[in-house]
């Protein structure tokens, strides 16, 4: 038992040194798209999204997990925006997590008939927030723009004590998103199929 548990704690942190090594650099360019989304989670973040949008990289900006409190007016002046964020972002507010987000997003791109986003969040966030998009809307490509976030040190995060617990938390969601979207969606997907095939017949 005691051997077990050595080798998924060894497998367990290989893991984690692999997750922080591949995490993705700083975006310097986005390949233009037909939608923007910005991650709420940090400033850094939405500056990015409402500069790619001031930009033209795409037509419009959904910001999703807004604060309840706050107002369009309060982000523009935050981040800066300019006209097109008079006219070309949205606010979303119903999302409590990422896999909230990526909900939300699938509703907004769905209802503009998007095919293709940027999507703005920090660099240790981009894995798991791909990894609930890309299950949330299987057919549309996503491009990521990841920053790099306020107040943790990613590139010396070995002797940062928190920027190792955000990582490893991080890590940990990241697992469960995965094994998530693996294996658990697919076999709900799966139910919901037979279900509608079982109501026509």
């Amino acid at each position: 038992m005691f051997r077990l548990i050595a080798i998924l704690l060894v497998l367990y942190l290989a893991g984690f040194v692999a997750f922080v090594l591949l995490l993705p650099g700083a975006a310097s360019a986005a390949r233009p798209a037909e939608g923007i989304v910005a991650l709420t989670g940090g400033d850094e973040r939405l500056s990015a999204a409402v500069h790619l949008l001031e930009s033209r990289a795409a037509q419009r900006l959904l910001i999703s997990g807004v604060h309840p409190a706050i107002t369009k007016e309060q982000l523009k002046r935050l981040s800066h925006g300019g006209a097109r964020f008079d006219c070309c972002a949205d606010l979303g507010y119903a999302a409590k997590d990422t896999r909230g987000n990526a909900r939300e997003t699938a509703d907004w791109a769905r209802s503009h008939r998007y095919r293709s986003l940027i999507i703005v969040t920090a660099r240790y966030h981009m894995p798991r927030s791909l990894s609930e998009f890309q299950a949330a809307m299987p057919g549309v490509r996503l491009e990521p723009y990841a920053v790099d976030p306020e107040n943790i040190d990613l590139d010396g995060w070995w002797h940062d004590v928190h920027a190792l617990r955000v990582l490893q938390g991080e890590y940990a969601k990241y697992l469960a998103s995965t094994v998530r979207n693996a294996v658990v969606r697919p076999a709900l997907d799966r139910d919901a199929a037979g279900g509608k095939a079982r109501a026509s017949s």
